[in-house]
């Protein structure tokens, strides 16, 4: 299968773990008779400097092209400054936009090896295994009028939805509970807000076409509540953008490190965005220090999620699994009689623990 991926490093330690996720990608593609064809594009910072904006045509147009996309990291602190419609930030909510991906995967799954690192005790973390479906271009980071008013004195956000993006969203969420354990949790403020109301509406007739799917709603306050108290009640949640955000970067402290979390921006067709959750780093770019285990499982899920290469993508987790279990981490983890490692050891010990130990081997050679 021949497949073009634009990878977009981004900013602060991008290139350094896209680097890493390529190596792992073509070690794959060579076991199975893949071809993937990558280009490089700017995005954030690196493309402020050198286009003057986060967010270049050529990079919208390459993306929309491709297959799927993998990005990096955007921003730092060089770009604090920067007026504000032209942050870092902006190229990655532009080209979530652009692209039409409307929905955010993220899951947080513990690997056994770190649940100690967690900061809630073990017993209430271990096992923890949660898909957050986040809607991702809609609700107040969208909608219009949002600005200030009144000589500064007043401002206002606009909370938009439509009903049909509730329900691809919605959709998304029962499509992925069926996967996996078959309960969902919407989370909305329906008590307070009329998108809510509207929000859960939509939820409850959705549900009527999946009876084998248990549903609860949960307020966001008692979700975040809940999260913390007892995380492994959750399946999957499904949630509006702003609650989304929220929700999503709590749960990913739970399993220890944020270093760990992959995540995916997808569309209908397949076409997504990967990415892990973690930021840009500036402080420890470049020092081979940066751990590129959550870049290597967003390409993970690019396999599984926009090219349909479920064996794939469960020999990329298997390799991150085994490698962690063998006591390799980089600095940012914690494992009790481990060995720290950079980031291109731990790239190759990664690929030495894909199953076709000769593949893994030439693929190990050039990268180094």
């Amino acid at each position: 299968m021949k497949k073009q991926i634009i990878m977009l490093p981004g900013d602060g330690v991008g290139k350094e773990i896209m680097e890493g996720a390529r190596a792992v990608l073509n070690a794959v593609a060579g076991e199975h008779h893949h071809e993937f064809i990558f280009h490089e594009h700017a995005i954030g910072g690196s493309a402020i400097d050198r286009y003057g904006t986060p967010l270049p045509e050529e990079t919208v147009k390459a993306c929309s092209s491709a297959d799927s996309v993998l990005l990096g990291a955007v921003g730092g602190p060089k770009w604090d400054h920067v007026e504000a419609s032209k942050r870092p930030e902006r190229g990655l909510l532009g080209i979530r936009k652009s692209l039409g991906l409307f929905a955010n995967l993220r899951p947080v799954t513990g690997f056994s090896s770190l649940v100690h690192s967690s900061p809630l005790k073990t017993e209430i973390v271990d096992g923890c295994d949660i898909l957050i479906v986040r809607e991702l271009t809609g609700g107040l980071y969208f909608g219009k009028p949002s600005e200030r008013r009144e000589g500064g004195r007043t401002v206002i956000d606009t909370l938009k939805y439509t009903r049909e993006e509730m329900e691809r969203i919605v959709d998304k969420g029962f499509e992925s509970a069926k996967m996996r354990r078959g309960k969902l949790t919407s989370v909305d403020k329906a008590n307070v807000l009329e998108s809510s109301r509207m929000w859960r509406e939509v939820v409850d007739e959705k549900a009527r076409d999946h009876p084998e799917v248990e549903v609860e709603h949960l307020l966001v306050d008692a979700a975040a509540m809940k999260l913390i108290i007892n995380p492994r009640q959750f399946d999957v949640i499904v949630t509006e953008n702003l609650f989304g955000d929220i929700l999503s970067d709590e749960a990913s402290v739970l399993t220890g490190s944020l270093g760990m979390l992959p995540s995916a921006s997808i569309r209908t067709d397949g076409i997504g965005l990967y990415e892990p959750v973690h930021g840009s780093a500036p402080d420890i770019a470049g020092q081979d220090i940066a751990n590129p285990l959550g870049m290597i499982l967003s390409a993970a899920m690019m396999l599984r999620h926009s090219f349909g290469m479920e064996d794939e993508a469960d020999e990329i987790e298997r390799a991150v699994s085994d490698t962690l279990e063998g006591g390799y981490h980089t600095a940012d983890l914690d494992i009790e009689g481990g060995r720290i490692v950079g980031t291109r050891e731990m790239v190759e010990k990664v690929i030495e623990n894909l199953s076709t130990k000769s593949i893994s081997n030439a693929i190990c050679s050039s990268y180094m």
